[in-house]
């Protein structure tokens, strides 16, 4: 068995475990994520108290001397998987929340190897985690800018869109264009017939926008490279 587990190791290992998960939760919080302090430091804590107790059990009765330490610590492992499905949310196509999922699987993980003793492992996971979330975040937007896929609708005064014309904007603007597609309408004129007045056209470009993009420069841009009397854009969904 070791050397037994006291009750001052238990709260140790508690502070600890309550420790490393507001550090994490610290992070998450300051990118106003649905998994904050709170919900890290309780699921660190509780790892750690899961973990402790699974050690505590056969130590103390010895009816489950031989008992499995890791039976408990499975069950951590499998049950996380519902917090972490909690914490990722869709918004049309775009996807958010996967990191902190991430996050708090891997935080219970920290709180088990602490109630376990293994601080060595623990703080290193830690520190891992840290720059993680932190150091690789500004290095992975800097090399693959996010992008949010939208409905982009210009509409022209004429039948005569300017695609190349927009699609060189948009090019300018590193907007990737998925698909194009020009409809075409004729309204009625002054005396009830079709006519030059009344003919409109509108392009609508399935586009993918760097979430650095300034909108009002692109619609500034847009119209400025064609008759554009409107531009709307709409979540893909």
């Amino acid at each position: 068995m070791g050397t037994p587990i006291t009750e001052i190791d238990i709260v140790i290992r508690l502070a600890l475990g309550f420790l490393a998960g507001a550090v994490i939760g610290f992070e998450r919080a300051s990118r106003r994520q649905v998994a904050g302090m709170r919900t890290h430091a309780l699921i660190s804590t509780g790892a750690t108290l899961l973990m402790l107790l699974s050690i505590w059990l056969p130590q103390e009765y010895i009816g489950l001397k031989n008992g499995d330490p890791g039976r408990i610590a499975a069950q951590v492992v499998s049950g996380i998987g519902f917090l972490g499905a909690g914490a990722i949310i869709r918004l049309g196509n775009n996807i958010r929340g996967l990191t902190t999922a991430a996050s708090l699987w891997l935080i219970a993980a920290v709180g088990m190897a602490i109630g376990a003793g293994m601080f060595i492992a623990a703080g290193a996971a830690e520190v891992i985690s840290l720059i993680t979330l932190i150091v690789l975040d500004k290095f992975e937007r800097r090399l693959f800018p996010s992008v949010r896929n939208k409905m982009l609708e210009l509409h022209y005064k004429n039948t005569s869109p300017s695609a190349q014309e927009a699609l060189d904007v948009l090019r300018g603007f590193g907007i990737r264009t998925q698909s194009i597609d020009v409809v075409q309408s004729t309204g009625k004129g002054k005396e009830g017939k079709a006519g030059k007045e009344g003919k409109s056209s509108k392009l609508r470009l399935m586009v993918s926008i760097p979430d650095a993009t300034d909108l009002s420069k692109l619609a500034k841009a847009l119209k400025a490279a064609g008759e554009v009397s409107r531009i709307e854009i709409k979540e893909k969904y």
